[in-house]
């Protein structure tokens, strides 16, 4: 299942940059070019199939084709999303009571001591 959903993901997301254009376009060259093949030597037949001027009609309708949408989607015009412009609303509450909690601070403490005498002795292994 999640084969398929890939596939057709990669599918919608080649159709929608205009992907299509050029798989159809690279089918339409690689048909040229056997035909081509048949009547003229390799070179020949590249040169002809890739020269821009012995199109074959798929080649002639991918054009169109892709032309046509190009101009489609220059015409749409954009949508501008306005949103209302709002004041925002600050509220402060101030607490019923309000408790202020003392804690011992025992860094503070730990340094008006002295160290321990005779000092600790580090043992070695």
């Amino acid at each position: 299942m999640d084969r398929v959903r890939n596939l057709l993901l990669i599918l919608v997301l080649l159709s929608a940059t205009g992907a299509h254009w050029g798989a159809l376009q690279s089918l339409a060259w690689t048909r040229m070019l056997a035909e081509n093949l048949r009547t003229v030597s390799f070179a020949e037949a590249v040169a002809r199939t890739f020269d821009g001027r012995h199109p074959c009609s798929l080649c002639k309708v991918i054009a169109n084709a892709s032309k046509s949408q190009k101009k489609a989607d220059l015409l749409q015009p954009l949508t501008k999303l306005e949103f209302p412009l709002t004041t925002p609303v600050i509220l402060l509450v101030a607490p019923a009571r309000s408790h202020l909690v003392l804690t011992a601070d025992h860094f503070v403490e730990s340094l008006s001591q002295e160290p321990p005498t005779p000092p600790p002795r580090v043992f070695s292994a």
